[in-house]
């Protein structure tokens, strides 16, 4: 598996399993994704810490009452097959409860973000 579903996976489970924070490998890309996730409130924070002189993102999980936040997530685009999609191509996820997040030239988005922004781009999953 490619490392952004690694994360994508950890962060479904440690949130089904209730946990706070979850460590996973340090990457540049999964930090940028993690801070996308926080925008997007899925996520409360991330940090990079170090642990035996090896680099951690750690992952703070977001709440509602005890209920995850994150309770699935889909990834779209994977490593055989890439999908792109143009700005008027961007749909609600879940009737507006999901989001979708893309990688685009000005950055890895959210669908909102994107809209916003007037940008297309790769299609990396949804979230909700």
């Amino acid at each position: 598996m490619d490392p952004l579903s690694n994360m994508l996976i950890a962060i479904k489970n440690g949130s089904r399993a209730g946990r706070e924070s979850i460590d996973l490998p340090f990457s540049a890309f999964s930090h940028t994704v993690a801070e996308c996730l926080v925008r997007a409130g899925f996520l409360k924070s991330t940090a990079k810490k170090m642990r035996h002189d090896l680099p951690i993102l750690v992952l703070t999980l977001a709440y509602n009452d005890k209920i995850p936040k994150v309770s699935e997530v889909k990834r779209i685009s994977k490593l055989s097959r890439r999908i792109y999609r143009g700005v008027k191509e961007l749909h609600p996820v879940r009737s507006g409860l999901g989001s979708i997040v893309l990688s685009t030239p000005k950055g890895v988005l959210t669908g909102d973000e994107a809209r916003k922004e007037h940008v297309g781009g790769e299609v990396l999953f949804e979230i909700w």
